[in-house]
């Protein structure tokens, strides 16, 4: 593949405008989107999730939004590998793509590679969800911190999906979790660079807040409660969903399940900003001067010595 090809990145916290501008630039670019959302991918979860509209899918091609059911099993490694291999299709009519999300690990999982790790089997798998739904999390986490206490030292032990996961490698290979990642980066056949969207933390709150009014009011509960069965997925295990499926459940109010909402979505956002800040690559825009990613784009394309 050319190395005149090049994926722009566009990363940032929760509701702060990157599927705009993901648009916008697409748009000038003339080129296709790839989704770096680990939850927009569920063809379940659109309104939670703040999935592009129809409206907004139809100004420009996207890719892997939609594509999975809450019921597949999805990792990062996965991502990786469908992502890496969609760029090879799509590169043969297109010098650029825009990777746009926030959700770290998939964005660092198409940047720099995550480890291959062997295939899990489906009843030690089976087994351990029974395990984490009889038993709990505590349950997984003792056995983690026996089999690889160095790895439970760093996982974060409140993530159902990053403990189990780490238990499974050990079961399955004999060996500590910790010792089977390499970290190691990847070469990739085409140029990546980076921006970034952030603003002032409480205008960022306001928008939050004033997005998961909007969720309400075009039927996330409504959304909710056709989930609500499956609601043991890993996949449902995320902000906007549990909080209505405590409501469901009869431990809170309406109103204090939309308040949890708010204040849960605003402690991602600052978990993601956290994650990117100690990116040196990332460049940071204001979502207010949109104009000024598509300047910075074009000037690094051309640079390059590539004709925009």
């Amino acid at each position: 593949m050319s190395n005149n090809k090049f994926v722009i990145v566009i990363t940032g916290p929760t509701g702060i405008g990157k599927t705009g501008l993901s648009i916008q630039l697409a748009q000038k670019l003339q080129c296709p989107i790839i989704s770096a959302d680990s939850r927009q991918i569920f063809k379940e979860m659109k309104i939670g999730t703040a999935a592009p509209t129809p409206e907004e899918l139809s100004k420009a091609p996207h890719y892997l939004i939609g594509t999975r059911s809450i019921f597949d099993y999805y990792s990062a490694y996965e991502y990786e590998q469908e992502a890496i291999a969609l760029t090879q299709t799509l590169f043969k009519t297109t010098d650029f793509i825009i990777l746009t999300g926030g959700s770290m690990m998939y964005v660092d999982a198409f940047c720099n590679g995550i480890d291959e790790l062997p295939t899990i089997d489906p009843e030690l798998r089976e087994d351990l969800q029974k395990s984490y739904q009889n038993e709990g999390l505590e349950s997984i986490r003792r056995q983690l911190k026996m089999l690889d206490p160095e790895f439970y030292k760093q996982v974060d032990l409140k993530n159902p999906k990053r403990v189990i996961h780490a238990l499974e490698i050990c079961l399955m290979t004999g060996r500590p979790y910790s010792e089977l990642r390499t970290n190691t980066k990847r070469e990739r056949p085409f140029h990546i660079f980076k921006t970034g969207l952030n603003m002032d933390r409480g205008l960022l709150h306001e928008r939050i807040n004033q997005r998961v009014d909007q969720m309400v009011a075009e039927g996330l509960e409504e959304e909710a409660r056709k989930l609500y069965p499956h609601k043991k997925l890993n996949a449902l295990n995320t902000v906007g969903y549990r909080e209505f499926f405590d409501y469901f459940d009869a431990n809170i109010s309406r109103d204090k399940a939309i308040e949890l909402i708010k204040r849960n979505s605003r402690r991602y956002a600052r978990k993601q900003l956290s994650w990117f800040r100690r990116d040196e690559e990332i460049k940071w825009f204001s979502p207010h001067n949109p104009e000024e990613v598509v300047s910075f784009v074009e000037e690094t394309i051309k640079q390059a010595g590539v004709h925009v």
